[in-house]
């Protein structure tokens, strides 16, 4: 897929950073459908070629915002060599790089997010409480909300099983399955719904 062919799936504005980015590798980009357990992958193949896919489901600034953390893990690998950590200091010290210097292209509520992120990127964005409470507002259109919304002592449902919220145990809450008696550790940004 060329550059100008992404146009669709992209903010405005991107195509000169793309190009820079892009100029000195050959990359296939294939855009999949929805894949749950990941966003995007980046691998380089055997005949040194490079390939990047993405979901086909992310919303423009968030497309662009994930193809930059896969272009980071090769331009990293070039510049560092294969002997890296994937998201070792290196590919860290690039992607923030990128974040900063593509910023003009994230609207303004979104920029000091990225500000901050950029300083100590992670791995997965879902990391970020901040980047993932923009990016997955408006799809939140349903009666769930963050667990970390509710109260201690409370009741929710979650993947069609009750449970009731125990407590924060370091980053994590602790509830227990009201119909098995077992305990779960729960990320502060699982979707739940509150039982009324």
């Amino acid at each position: 897929m060329s550059i100008q062919s992404l146009e669709k799936y992209l903010p405005e504005n991107t195509l000169p950073y793309l190009k820079k980015w892009f100029s000195d590798y050959y990359i296939h980009i294939k855009v999949t459908k929805n894949r749950n357990s990941k966003l995007g992958d980046y691998r380089k193949l055997r005949d040194q070629t490079h390939e990047i896919t993405l979901n086909c489901t992310l919303e423009p600034q968030l497309f662009f915002f994930v193809l930059t953390h896969e272009l980071a893990h090769l331009i990293a690998f070039e510049e560092y060599g294969r002997g890296i950590a994937p998201h070792g200091k290196e590919w860290k010290t690039t992607f923030g790089r990128m974040i900063i210097e593509s910023l003009d292209i994230y609207v303004n509520e979104l920029r000091p997010i990225l500000q901050k992120f950029s300083l100590a990127p992670k791995a997965n964005f879902m990391a970020s409480p901040d980047l993932v409470k923009f990016f997955r507002a408006d799809n939140h259109s349903d009666n769930t909300q963050y667990i970390e919304e509710l109260e201690r002592g409370q009741h929710f449902v979650y993947n069609n099983e009750k449970y009731k919220m125990e407590g924060l145990i370091k980053k994590n809450y602790l509830c227990v399955n009201l119909a098995s008696g077992r305990r779960y550790s729960f990320r502060p940004l699982a979707r739940v719904k509150k039982c009324t």
